[in-house]
């Protein structure tokens, strides 16, 4: 019998501004632990939140990227529940009158293009956290992540396999991240999901039971996590392994399995209610036209224009925009080099090379765009040869080293003198004259051999144009048997 797999996502980002959403702590991170903090994030006593307009600003904007109808009133809402990291003992969140509803996403498939439902995007506070100490048992809470501003994505259970959660991820990052809306860091813990998981036969309406995996932070483990809560689901319907039930589950990555964590809350577990310290907010059309006019151009849309202007591939574009550093990167280096097919090919195959090695994500790349063009500009012209090229494309990643500065230092430069170039040519031909023999006698491929051994005798630094030349010249030259 067959299954489907039902999925829906809960995707919390945490907003790129400079101060938390209801005071004026800074919410950037990296602060000693609870030096992030003031008496109202702190939850003390008769201490009023105030809005960041900034926040409403960003879901907005995310909302309009994400194909969202904005709510024009808005209201904030109290979730009630206890944990140590919630100094209130209640988040404040929006529940009633959320600031987006009714989107969409669409992503590639394997099979197909799918369109992904967005239900609600809703602002909300983020909690403290928790730091356990094995060795002493106890456990200690830093409150600089209180009021930390998010936005939650909730997505319609319109997902259907691990492939389609991971296309849809991608696509929503990149989204994210180019309206500058988040960093989106999965490896920070600033993009982080729930995964809402059910299982049923294949064409039936009925409802499953639906399971929910908290707090995944990767793209790999939420795939393997998926995978593993699917096959427990079939099982126990198939084969009555176990009896499932609504619950929230954690996911052990080492382990490669779940495990419970409680029973699923529902709405009235958390006694929602509107927050009477937060009045009900207006967004009129102004407001609506000054986020639509600065909304920004899109990771598809910049790769459309890509092959437009510059005749690239479609796969080398999405590598290009995949993200926003590296787009802008490419832009500003094949402006100054106006060699933009040949920008791309550097940054791909030897940029991400060395991002790879040095395990550096490709969003934290810093290098100037100057040194880079007149890099890519010095091997265009041959004054250097690729492989040197490669050697100060190391040294400018790494070191920022200026790129004229290490061909001139350790002697990189083509060698363009031809009365050099004549004399080793001569010397190569009087050596094999075996390969020459077998290329005079109609063996083409005998001349590359003897362009391998003039660059070698040269050390790999002679203009290849000249040297292609003079080898000519001197075969003809040679007497005929």
């Amino acid at each position: 019998m067959a299954f489907e797999i039902v999925i829906g996502l809960e995707v919390h980002a945490e907003l790129a501004t400079r101060s938390k959403i209801f005071c004026s702590c800074s919410s950037e991170r990296g602060a000693e632990q609870n030096r992030s903090v003031c008496p109202a994030c702190a939850g003390m006593p008769g201490m009023l939140p105030v809005i960041n307009r900034k926040v409403i600003d960003l879901a907005m904007t995310a909302g309009m990227l994400l194909n969202c109808q904005i709510n024009r009133v808005i209201s904030f809402d109290k979730k009630n529940y206890y944990y140590p990291d919630l100094p209130n003992a209640y988040q404040i969140t929006q529940w009633f009158s959320p600031i987006c509803r009714d989107g969409f996403i669409n992503i590639d498939t394997q099979d197909e293009p799918r369109k992904i439902g967005i239900k609600q995007i809703h602002m909300e506070e983020d909690a403290g956290k928790l730091i356990h100490d094995s060795v002493t048992g106890t456990s200690l809470v830093d409150f600089n992540r209180t009021s930390v501003p998010l936005i939650e994505i909730v997505s319609q259970p319109d997902l259907r396999s691990a492939g389609e959660v991971t296309a849809y991820l991608h696509r929503l990052r990149a989204l994210l991240r180019y309206g500058g809306i988040s960093q989106a860091r999965w490896e920070e813990g600033s993009i982080r999901c729930d995964v809402n998981i059910s299982v049923r036969r294949e064409g039936a309406d009925e409802k499953s039971v639906r399971t929910e995996m908290k707090n995944m932070n990767s793209l790999s483990a939420i795939e393997r996590a998926i995978e593993y809560e699917s096959t427990r689901h079939i099982e126990a319907i198939e084969y009555g392994t176990e009896r499932l039930i609504q619950e929230t589950r954690g996911w052990d990555d080492a382990q490669g399995c779940s495990f419970s964590m409680r029973h699923k809350e529902t709405a009235a577990d958390y006694r929602y209610f509107p927050d009477p310290n937060l009045m009900p907010i207006r967004i009129d059309e102004n407001w609506i036209k000054r986020i639509q006019s600065a909304l920004p151009e899109t990771p598809e849309l910049r790769a459309g224009r890509y092959i437009q202007a510059y005749a690239l591939s479609k796969p080398d574009c999405e590598l290009l925009v995949s993200s926003p550093a590296i787009a802008d990167l490419f832009e500003a280096v094949a402006e100054k080099t106006g060699l933009p097919r040949e920008t791309a090919a550097w940054i791909i195959s030897d940029l991400f090379r060395i991002a790879r090695r040095l395990k550096t994500n490709l969003d934290d790349i810093s290098i100037s765009s100057e040194k880079f063009a007149d890099l890519i500009i010095m091997v265009a012209n041959n004054e250097i040869n690729r492989a040197a090229g490669r050697k100060a494309l190391d040294m400018l990643f790494e070191h920022g080293t200026d790129p004229r500065d290490f061909a001139r230092d350790n002697n990189l430069a083509i060698n363009k003198d031809t009365g050099d170039m004549e004399q080793v040519v001569r010397q190569i031909l009087r050596d094999h004259a075996d390969i020459v023999s077998d290329y005079v006698g109609g063996r083409v491929k005998a001349r590359q051999a003897l362009v391998g051994a003039v660059m070698r005798a040269l050390k790999g630094k002679g203009d290849p144009a000249i040297v292609n030349h003079i080898l000519d010249d001197a075969i003809a030259k040679l007497p005929s048997e």
